[in-house]
């Protein structure tokens, strides 16, 4: 399903990230880095709710306002029972709207901030996501200290704490449609492989967009997906071309943008709730404003995925949902 906004904006965002992103080629577009894993907190859960708290009061010093300003706030993690989210949200002190995309989850926060902009039920919202590799990582694999190998086709996830703020007021850039993906399950089951997995979700989505909204790839000046990696990239312009006879020309994904890929060492790239809002609020939009680009598709990819399940030998669930980012007239 696709939605049309008519009166819904960016004003601003926030980004903070870990010491591998602030390494990266992205690094001076981001607000605020941190050189270790733990940002003075005891455990990496306790360090990537201090780091999506702090996303949200950057953005609130930025835009001058206080909590108490803002109607609502759309966030979500990986982790389970979205508890950096719901920590960070105790001291907010935000109406909170708890959400879990896995990887997606950016993209589903800005279409739901919009629903409810564009019907005027609201005045403004914050979107916010989080992620953390090692936090991640003990949760879905194994702890880091492990020291376990991992194919080339594994992703590293992103550390990092991503805000936006939305509202009726204009500026310059417009989000113009949002749409809603479906869960996609090819059978992959291979958690080391998440491009695999997640590609399918994130073709079918931008066809559905396209189709909903009667335009051609070629519409977007860019088209950027949120974590399917340096493999997972190639998957989907395979199975764009193979599928639905749409070739990805102007495309990129934010996994292989945050990261060197040939210099550190994070496997097929980037992945995570923080991903792709990185990339976007960071890079992205300092490009629009530049007229870089004018319009851009983002598809957050998610993989929905579940070690007990996996470890049953059952596919691996993927969505995406698509949001398109265009600058003000």
């Amino acid at each position: 399903m696709t939605f049309k906004y008519n009166n819904v904006y960016i004003n601003e965002t926030s980004t903070i990230t870990g010491p591998y992103e602030n390494k990266g080629p992205l690094s001076k577009y981001y607000d605020k880095s941190y050189e270790d894993f733990y940002f003075g907190a005891k455990t990496f859960e306790q360090a990537e709710s201090k780091i999506l708290e702090e996303s949200v009061d950057l953005l609130l010093t930025k835009i001058g306002k206080t909590r108490f300003d803002i109607d609502i706030q759309f966030s979500g993690d990986l982790l389970n029972q979205i508890v950096a989210t719901n920590y960070a949200a105790r001291n907010l002190a935000i109406p909170l709207v708890g959400i879990y995309g896995a990887c997606s989850t950016s993209c589903l926060g800005i279409i739901l901030a919009s629903n409810m902009l564009d019907a005027h039920q609201i005045k403004n919202a914050i979107v916010s996501v989080s992620s953390h590799n090692n936090a991640s990582e003990k949760q879905y694999r194994q702890p880091v200290e492990y020291g376990g190998p991992k194919r080339k086709t594994a992703t590293f996830t992103v550390t990092g704490g991503a805000s936006c703020y939305l509202s009726n007021d204009k500026s310059n850039i417009k989000v113009e449609s949002g749409t809603i993906g479906k869960v996609i399950d090819l059978g992959v089951n291979d958690p080391l492989n998440m491009g695999a997995v997640m590609a399918p979700a994130a073709a079918d989505v931008i066809n559905k967009h396209l189709k909903d909204t009667g335009r051609n790839i070629n519409y977007y000046d860019l088209v950027l997906t949120g974590d399917l990696g340096r493999y997972g990239k190639d998957i989907l312009k395979d199975y764009m071309k193979t599928e639905y006879n749409i070739e990805l020309n102007n495309y990129d994904d934010s996994a292989c943008m945050i990261y060197d890929l040939d210099n550190q060492p994070v496997y097929a790239g980037g992945s995570g709730p923080a991903c792709l809002p990185l990339v976007t609020y960071g890079y992205i939009l300092n490009k629009m404003k530049e007229k870089k680009y004018k319009k851009v598709l983002l598809v957050a990819t998610g993989a929905l995925l579940s070690p007990t399940m996996a470890n049953e030998k059952f596919g691996i669930p993927a969505i995406a949902h698509a949001v398109s980012l265009e600058v003000a007239k």
